[in-house]
């Protein structure tokens, strides 16, 4: 499980995401995205669950995400991105 910080935001979102790719990488054959933590976001969120998403097909992995807060998938949704981060079934 991939957990994302209480906080996603433009401000931090770069320094999550520079580990990202090792982070995907170390999971199993399914990339699981949990995002109970989440508080606090803005698009940037959308970029990471995204990058995520890319890092775990370039790795021959499944990805889901856990735990989507409903603001962010109306954000997704608005976007046109909300079947790209499916949830965990």
């Amino acid at each position: 499980m991939l957990a994302l910080p209480p906080k996603l935001t433009h401000e931090v979102a770069a320094g999550f995401a520079q580990n990202l790719k090792h982070l995907v990488r170390s999971q199993s054959d399914a990339v699981v995205a949990d995002a109970s933590a989440l508080r606090v976001f803005d698009s940037s969120a959308l970029a990471i669950l995204l990058a995520c998403r890319r890092e775990a097909l370039v790795a021959g992995k499944t990805f889901s995400v856990q735990a989507l807060p409903p603001r962010l998938r109306q954000l997704a949704r608005l976007y046109g991105v909300a079947q790209l981060i499916p949830p965990t079934p």
